[in-house]
Order: structure tokens, then sequence, then C-alpha cells
């Protein structure tokens, strides 16, 4: 499954993953209800921090369109806790600490910072349909005018 790339008109791959609620959500819960699944580098950072709100303060045009949406990151439930509270965030936020589901959807890239090589998460956002079929992948993602994007793609 390496080689493996996830593109439109796929079924998006079920998982399972702890959520800032404390309780245990698959992908297929959500059949019927449109998903927006959004993988970002790390709680309370400026970019992802400024995408949270972004989402927050969009999240009645998205309730309007049977749209749900689930964050993703490899931070721990704890710190998603204090990322929820910190911005008051009306969605949940998922835990991929064992990288998973970031390996599932292909997000893990290398990043080079200050010289320095690591894995992390390249911001990602899949749109899913009822079905459960992806509709649009949006890869590499600039937090500035996304949500936009996305409420026009619904």
């Amino acid at each position: 499954m390496e080689n493996f790339v996830l593109e439109k008109g796929m079924k998006a791959p079920d998982f399972k993953l702890m959520g800032s609620d404390k309780l245990e959500h698959r992908l297929s819960d959500y059949l019927n209800k449109k998903v927006i699944l959004y993988f970002y580098p790390k709680d309370n950072t400026p970019g992802c921090s400024q995408e949270a709100q972004d989402f927050k303060n969009s999240i009645e045009d998205f309730d309007k369109k049977n749209t749900i949406i689930l964050g993703i990151s490899r931070d721990s439930i704890v710190s998603h806790d204090k990322f929820i509270s910190k911005y008051d965030l009306p969605f949940i936020l998922l835990s991929d600490e064992s990288e998973e589901v970031c390996n599932l959807y292909g997000v893990l890239k290398e990043k080079t910072m200050f010289g320095k090589k690591s894995i992390g998460i390249e911001r990602s956002t899949f749109v899913i349909d009822e079905n459960g079929i992806i509709t649009n992948i949006y890869r590499k993602v600039k937090v500035s005018g996304h949500i936009d994007t996305l409420k026009c793609s619904l």
C-alpha cells in the first residue's frame, strides 16, 4: 500500500480514532452526512489556530449543508482539549498519535525547518460525500481563503 494514492471518486478509507469528546470515531459513523476531513500539523501553532478559527467562524454554513468538520493531527487528546478550550472550537478533533490515518491518507511528508529534516503533516483537506466517496482533495493547503473554497465546493 506504499504507492497507494487517494483520488477523487474513490471510497474514503475508513478508520477509527479517539476524539476530543473522549469517544471513538469512525469515518463510517458519518455516512449520510458530508465530511470535511482536515489534517493539520500541530495544535496551537499560528497557521493551525487560524485554520481552526476559520472553520469555527463558518460552522453554520457547513451545518446548513449537512456537513461535519473533523480535524486530525498527531497531537494527543490532552493537547486537543487545550486547543479546543483556547479557541472554543465547535467541532471534534481526532488524535492520530500512531500516524495510522495520516499514512492511510498520505499526508505525512518530509519537511525542512531551520535546516533540519523531519516528517510532518502536510496541511490537507478531503471532502467526502454522504456515501463515503471523496469528492475533493486539497493538498499543500494555504490557510488564507481555504474555508471559502471549501464552502463553494459543497
